[in-house]
């Protein structure tokens, strides 16, 4: 019984310790649970701050939104705007030709009619209120001239006394706003008719016209069948050259999404047509989606991403449209270790239909070239160039003799243009 009690004891003790250890866990837990849930309000306070800075950047993102797509409907209706003003230039200086055209021809008949150079003419008002008033006294007198310019009712004599007693003691206000000035003119024109002599040559002129106006009329002829000819060939260009383009544009397209996903390992890609009313003006967009990403435009992604996108792209053309030759300057600077392998199976693949010339400082891709040709430094200031045939793996022929004046041998060369490959560009075949 002494053990035992000496057992319970103990077993007392030991629950008494555990009972405090628990209580002072109990503390530490409650003081924790109490900075917990301080720290959750403050963070659904925060929550909420952020929320609404949300919905703020997002009101604010749809005004921005709205007011772009304003812009941009201004921006196309000030294009419409000058669309229609260049039109209206155009016919207006249509119309301003055909007026010279009009003019021209006045001045050009004037000329041939009444032998008076009208580009030498200069007014001379005084005459011209001279006969304004004789023909104005005529006018009122009721008085017809006749083709000498005299009264038919009395002598010429008689008339000029007239004329001179009329300007000498009746001095008229004239007042062109009401004259009938056409009248006038036309009665001017009818005296000057009758008066004129008669033209003996009016026939020849007549068939220089006409022998000039049908050469006219048949070149106006000529022109009009070859505008229209013209315009058709354009016409059928145009359609031939867009249903081209659209089969090429279809088969690249298929192409880029193939080697894109071959390339990539994965994702996908896509081109597009920025106007595909106009075809042969617009641009092309290039979308795509490596793995592991959202699809975005090309200008979006890293710069090796663009490199192998450029591949891509080249290589799908290159199925459509072979080359003899393609030249890369560096296209795989910007690629890591797993794009390179990914480049160099490409280039075995393509390489039997077309030769490759590529700028390179990277081994991989320089390790798969038929031909090397570097740019080495044997002696200080010093360079020149070395070409090498690699005809297997760790197997280099030189196409150069040893003898160069310092007894360099094939193996020190090898090692001159790999220890240059650091500082210059290698083209490899």
């Amino acid at each position: 019984m002494t053990a035992r009690e000496v057992e319970l004891a103990e077993t007392i003790a030991a629950r008494q310790a555990e009972i405090t250890n628990f209580e002072r866990r109990l503390h530490v837990q409650s003081d924790e649970s109490k900075s917990a849930e301080a720290a959750i309000e403050k963070q659904s306070a925060k929550c909420g701050e952020l929320e609404a800075t949300v919905a703020a950047l997002t009101d604010q993102r749809a005004e921005h939104s709205s007011a772009m797509n304003d812009m941009e409907s201004n921006l196309r209706a000030i294009r419409n705007s000058l669309n229609e003003l260049h039109d209206l230039r155009s016919k207006q200086q249509v119309r301003e030709t055909q007026l010279q055209m009009q003019i021209d021809n006045l001045v050009e008949h004037v000329s041939r009619r009444y032998q008076h150079n009208l580009r030498e003419f200069v007014p001379d008002q005084t005459t011209f209120e001279k006969v304004l008033r004789v023909q104005l006294k005529r006018r009122q007198g009721g008085s017809t001239p006749n083709a000498s310019g005299v009264d038919a009712n009395n002598g010429g004599e008689a008339a000029s006394n007239e004329t001179s007693r009329s300007e000498s003691t009746i001095h008229l206000d004239v007042d062109l706003a009401k004259v009938d000035v056409q009248k006038l003119i036309t009665e001017l024109t009818r005296q000057l008719d009758n008066m004129g002599p008669v033209n003996l040559d009016a026939v020849h002129e007549y068939d220089e016209l006409e022998e000039r106006y049908r050469f006219l009329e048949n070149q106006n002829n000529d022109l009009t069948t070859s505008r229209r000819e013209l315009l058709d060939v354009i016409a059928q260009i145009n359609s031939t050259t867009r249903k081209l383009f659209a089969e090429t544009f279809s088969e690249v397209r298929i192409n880029f999404r193939e080697m894109f996903a071959e390339l990539f390992s994965g994702g996908r890609a896509d081109l597009s047509l920025v106007d595909e009313n106009d075809p042969l003006n617009c641009g092309v967009e290039i979308s795509a989606k490596p793995p592991g990403k959202q699809l975005q435009n090309v200008s979006l992604l890293s710069g090796g991403e663009r490199a192998m996108t450029a591949v891509a792209l080249l290589f799908a053309i290159y199925m459509v449209r072979p080359s003899p030759f393609c030249i890369l300057d560096e296209v795989d600077a910007p690629l890591d270790e797993g794009n390179i392998n990914c480049f160099t199976r490409m280039l075995d693949r393509f390489v039997k239909q077309s030769q490759f010339i590529i700028m390179t400082h990277n081994k991989r891709t320089i390790a798969k070239a038929d031909v090397l040709y570097g740019v080495t430094m044997e002696e200080r200031g010093v360079s020149r160039l070395v070409g090498m045939k690699l005809t297997a793996p760790r197997q280099v022929a030189t196409e150069q003799t040893p003898s160069n004046g310092h007894g360099e041998t094939a193996t020190q060369r090898q090692f001159a243009v790999e220890g240059a490959q650091t500082k210059h560009s290698f083209a490899a075949r």
